[in-house]
């Protein structure tokens, strides 16, 4: 299987301050990628790069086996993407903006586009400037989706849909992925990573700590332990053995006790915590 995103040793720098730095991975084709880190970790920065919307310092970047660097036009032409702040012309009707990022590309998607409006309840006859940011979002979703690319890349995609749309979205994304379109997506909520993501790479402060599956990214022996005892409440963690739990829990004579896996949240500030020591 072939890989649709290779990078190699990209290196963003802001003047003085580092945008990313050093940074490698690679997603196959057919992918749901997660590329997963806090506000400011690097995320929107590799995406820019990714699609030739700014030069970086060193490295290098191949999109559907094209250099993003040299070859922007065509490796766009086959992908969509979604920023995670949809800016459009406000005077403009939703419609229009719809019909404007198709022609764009020269092609004639108004099927598709209608049948993704439909799904979203995008109304297309009002204006941008009478959008809520939810609303606006799903214009950008019907954007990047109406060309039917061979690669999405999605920059914190559900920020302001609600809860419904959530779904709705990520329902045509796994229709999309499932007809052979890889989604690469940042994100910082885990839990909708957890349950639509195969793999995922971890950034923090520009740097790549870790690129696994999001199963094994979420198996990590860890356990959260919960105790009850004359009325109080103790909380810890614990890593070792079975064995060694059970001693420690016979030690503190408890009157209840809960033991359950992390949740990926409490898993991804452990990469982070564990990193900074």
């Amino acid at each position: 299987m072939s890989n649709v995103i290779e990078i190699s040793h990209l290196t963003k720098q802001y003047g003085k301050h580092r945008g990313v730095e050093d940074i490698s991975f690679h997603v196959q084709e057919g992918d749901m990628f997660a590329f997963l880190g806090p506000n400011g970790a690097g995320k929107s920065t590799t995406i820019r790069a990714m699609l030739g919307m700014i030069g970086y310092t060193q490295g290098s970047i191949r999109i559907l086996g094209k250099d993003a660097a040299l070859e922007k036009k065509a490796l766009l032409q086959k992908t969509g993407y979604m920023p995670s702040e949809a800016m459009f012309y406000p005077a403009m009707r939703v419609k229009d903006v719809i019909s404007f990022a198709a022609d764009m590309r020269g092609l004639d998607c108004r099927e598709e586009a209608e049948k993704l409006c439909e799904r979203l309840q995008v109304d297309t006859e009002k204006r941008i400037r009478e959008l809520s940011l939810g609303n606006r979002k799903k214009v950008s979703i019907v954007c990047a989706m109406q060309h039917k690319p061979e690669l999405l890349v999605l920059d914190e995609p559900t920020s302001g849909l609600d809860p419904l749309m959530q779904d709705v979205f990520f329902q045509l994304l796994l229709e999309a992925n499932g007809k052979g379109t890889t989604c690469f997506l940042s994100s910082h909520v885990l839990s909708e990573v957890k349950k639509y993501c195969r793999n995922a790479a971890i950034i923090k402060n520009g740097q790549i700590l870790k690129v696994d599956t999001v199963e094994n990214l979420s198996r990590t022996g860890l356990r959260m332990v919960r105790v009850w005892k004359n009325g109080q409440e103790e909380c810890f963690s614990h890593t070792g053995s079975t064995a060694e739990l059970l001693q420690k829990l016979t030690a503190m004579e408890p009157e209840d006790v809960l033991i359950e896996e992390p949740s990926l949240e409490e898993l991804f500030m452990r990469y982070y915590v564990d990193e900074a020591e």
